[in-house]
Order: structure tokens, then C-alpha cells, then sequence
């Protein structure tokens, strides 16, 4: 092998040399990163030309009883012979902690923009403006979110924010914003699992007016979202580092994992009456709970393989096993 100033030559068993040309690798990589850069400026224009104040946009509150029909419910396929006061309460302990984990989840999200905007190289470029954008978004949100919260009183305590499973939730955040593709990914799911929720929640005939109002308005922001992850992740993933990577690879589906599970704690289930760890097991093996999990969760893996973070034929185990698919990424057992 000899390398030049900026050409690297290989000669292969045939004698025949093949050049691979550093300055056409790094213009091609330049080329790339301002197309992606004008399609962020697009979503910066729509950030723009849409803003919704939910303090004076988002009025209204939750109406009386049950907040949405039990086949939405993470107990659907448990058959528990529930009141109809204890399916109300058991409704507004649900919705109100998938919120709060809602909430949590957005405020790691803009913990990470706010990382790497302290770090940005050009605070000229679109991306700065998009993730600025996004932060505000976000804020209005979760404002939103914890007027909701508000209105539903929940009196479930969660046995997941104190002792270990607390202490691995401390950990996990430190670790997530310090790691763009690694966090980037998890956007990703923390996006599409919500947004799939949310459609099923504004489709059901039985949810509650103000529910399905505040979910159709965070859904229309999220879109966007979700279109700036996709782009963003290519990039990130070409200037991963090794650790980065390994990350994506075999911590990240572990993480959306129990993501996907600690949405509605076990507390939740005890202020009906029932065992708290014990319905909280049983309902995340139900088939109804692994179904939507995969349906939410194969989204991400499509955007992963469309991107070559991985690739069909050598998709991870735990991947496969969160997603529901095999290793071509072809779905199983549904």
C-alpha cells in the first residue's frame, strides 16, 4: 500500500491498482452534509410557519370517568374483573403515567440538544436554529403535559424512580447525552412508541374529548421531530465513535426495552387493588403489550437499517427481540 498526500492505492492479486481518492471521499461526505443541511432549513421554515401556544391554543380539561376504552388499556388481555370506578381510576393512573414518562423523556431529549449545542462547531448552521426549534417545542409540551397531568391526580407512587431502578435511570441519562447516535436512536423510539399510543388514542371512539385534542396537537409537532432524527442519524452514525456504535448496536434495545415497560409503573395497578410487580409482569408479557411494542418499536429498526447502522441478515438479538423480527428484520411470531 502506498499513500500519497491524499490518495490511498491498493494493488489486488491481479496486479490491477485501485485508487480511493481521500478529497473525493470528504467532497462527497461535504455534499451530503449540505443536502441534509437544506432540508433541516425546510424544517426550520415549517417550525416557523406553525406555532401553537397550548396555554391559549390547547383549552379544556378531562372530562369525568374512564379517559379512554379498555382495549387500550395495558391490562386489555389480563381479564380482571374490574368496577367500572375501578376502571376509571385505573384509566387516569395509566394515561397519567405514560405522560410523566413523557415528560422525563423530553427533558432528556433537550438535555442532549443542549449538549451539543454548547459544543456546536457553527452556530450558523441550520441545525443549531432546528434544535432551538425543537427545545421550544418541547417546552410547550411538556407545559401542556403537566396541565394534563394536573387535571388526571394521580395518586400512583412508582417503585421505579427510587433504589436501583432509579439509580440506573440517573445513569442512563448521564450516559445517553454525552453519545449523539446513541441519543439520536433513542429519540427515535422515544418519538415513534409515543406517536403510536397517541394514534390509537385519538382513533378510539371512547377517549375522552381533551385527550384526543392534546394528542393530535403533539403529534402534528412530533412529525417533524421525527423527520430531523432520521436525517440527523446518518451523520452522527459516520462520526461515531467505536463506543457510539457498540451502544446502538447492544444497549440501545435494552434501554427502549425497559422504556417501553416502565411507561405505566407498577404502582399504577396498585390503587385499584391489584399486586403492583405482579400485574406490571403480566401485562408487559401479554400479547397485547408485546404487539404494540413491536409495532412501535419496527419503525426505529427500519429507519436503523435505512440508514446502515445495521444491517438485514445480521440484526442483533436483543434488537430482534424488542422488535419482533428475525434477522433478515422480517416479522415473527405476530
Amino acid at each position: 500500500m502506498t499513500i500519497t498526500d491524499d490518495t490511498t492505492r491498493t494493488t489486488g492479486p491481479d496486479g490491477v491498482g485501485t485508487e480511493f481518492t481521500a478529497a473525493k471521499d470528504a467532497a462527497r461526505r461535504q455534499e451530503a452534509r449540505e443536502a441534509t443541511g437544506r432540508r433541516v432549513a425546510k424544517l426550520n421554515t415549517a417550525s416557523v410557519r406553525r406555532v401553537i401556544e397550548p396555554d391559549t391554543d390547547v383549552v379544556g380539561s378531562v372530562g369525568e370517568g374512564a379517559v379512554y376504552g379498555r382495549q387500550l388499556s395495558t391490562v386489555a388481555d389480563l381479564d380482571l374483573d374490574l368496577s367500572e370506578e375501578q376502571w376509571a381510576t385505573l384509566s387516569r393512573e395509566e394515561l397519567a403515567s405514560v405522560v410523566v414518562a413523557g415528560i422525563r423523556f423530553e427533558s432528556l431529549l433537550m438535555s442532549g440538544f443542549a449538549m451539543q449545542l454548547a459544543h456546536a462547531p457553527s452556530m450558523s448552521d441550520p441545525r443549531v436554529t432546528y434544535m432551538l426549534h425543537e427545545i421550544g417545542e418541547e417546552t410547550r409540551h411538556s407545559r401542556l403535559f403537566v396541565r394534563l397531568v394536573t387535571q388526571l391526580a394521580p395518586k400512583a407512587v412508582s417503585p421505579l424512580d427510587k433504589g436501583l431502578p432509579g439509580w440506573f435511570f440517573r445513569q442512563v441519562t448521564r450516559f445517553v447525552v454525552r453519545r449523539p447516535a446513541t441519543l439520536f436512536t433513542l429519540v427515535l423510539a422515544g418519538e415513534e412508541i409515543p406517536d403510536l399510543l397517541q394514534k390509537k388514542l385519538v382513533e378510539h371512539p371512547e377517549t375522552d374529548p381533551f385527550v384526543k385534542e392534546v394528542n393530535r396537537y403533539h403529534r402534528l409537532e412530533e412529525a417533524r421531530h421525527l423527520a430531523y432524527a432520521r436525517l440527523s442519524l446518518p451523520e452522527l452514525w459516520a462520526e461515531a465513535s467505536w463506543f457510539d456504535r457498540f451502544s446502538v448496536k447492544y444497549l440501545v434495545p435494552v434501554i427502549v426495552q425497559i422504556m417501553f415497560d416502565g411507561m405505566v409503573h407498577p404502582g399504577v395497578y396498585e390503587t385499584v387493588g391489584l399486586p403492583g410487580m405482579a400485574t406490571w409482569r403480566a401485562a408487559n408479557h401479554s400479547a397485547h403489550q408485546v404487539s404494540t411494542r413491536h409495532e412501535a418499536t419496527r419503525p426505529v429498526l427500519a429507519t436503523l437499517l435505512g440508514a446502515g447502522v445495521l444491517q438485514a441478515g445480521r440484526i442483533p438479538a436483543l434488537w430482534r427481540r424488542v422488535t419482533g423480527v428475525d434477522r433478515q428484520g422480517q416479522p415473527v411470531g405476530d
